[in-house]
């Protein structure tokens, strides 16, 4: 999860423009002729060397989560008296797989917003699955009182809530829409935002809900929201 978030950040998603290799080779080795061609046509471009090693790196460190988790799995069939339920490691390891199609998809659909979000929903839900399941081996596991229980529900509904908002923030390279904190532009704790837009969720990059381009004011809109 934090490399996927480093990948994102260092804008190194179409580090590599085709899946699950680099132009068709393992490693960015086998594809540096190709990588230098995209690199000296758009130096400052998706595709770079750095950035096709930085997306691979991710792609491996992807592979090895999947690959423990299938181990997982299988230890759990295998144990005659399993604290934790075997059913919770074969749906982590169903959930790896469709994370794997979403980080796919990333690359496939050129950074399409909504799909990219998903992709790091998916990897923080691959986060809680695991965490519950780690509680469940412990010898004494976490015990709340039912209003405690209750709070820690709701918080985790907010804190998912605000993920996903700032997911949508980076997502759309809405990050510096505002650029003063707390308030927005030139002092205004209300700008002027165009929410039609910024919350129409199935679009492309940098396209409105009317296919034009996406306006200001839309990432402002989401930008305050988060």
């Amino acid at each position: 999860v934090l490399f996927g978030a480093f990948t994102r950040l260092s804008d190194s998603g179409l580090g590599c423009p085709d899946w699950p290799g680099c132009y068709g080779q393992a490693s960015p080795l086998g594809a540096r002729e190709e990588i230098h061609a995209a690199q000296t046509a758009m130096p400052t471009g998706p595709v770079t060397h750095g950035k096709a090693w930085v997306e691979m790196i991710h792609r491996y460190l992807a592979s090895a989560v999947g690959f423990l988790i299938l181990v997982l799995c299988v230890m759990s069939w295998r144990q005659t008296k399993a604290l934790v339920s075997p059913w919770w490691s074969t749906l982590t390891l169903v959930w790896v797989c469709m994370q794997g199609a979403f980080g796919a998809l990333t690359v496939t659909m050129k950074l399409f917003p909504a799909i990219v979000t998903l992709h790091l929903l998916g990897g923080m839900g691959l986060l809680m699955l695991l965490a519950w399941q780690a509680q469940g081996y412990e010898r004494k596991p976490l015990s709340l009182t039912p209003p405690l229980r209750k709070a820690a529900w709701l918080l985790t509904g907010l804190a998912i809530a605000q993920v996903a908002l700032g997911g949508w923030v980076s997502t759309n390279y809405a990050v510096l829409a505002c650029s003063e904190f707390p308030t927005c532009l030139n002092g205004q704790w209300w700008p002027a935002m165009d929410f039609e837009h910024g919350f129409t969720i199935w679009r492309e990059l940098g396209v409105g809900a009317d296919g034009g381009w996406l306006p200001f004011a839309a990432l402002t809109a989401i930008h305050m929201v988060h």
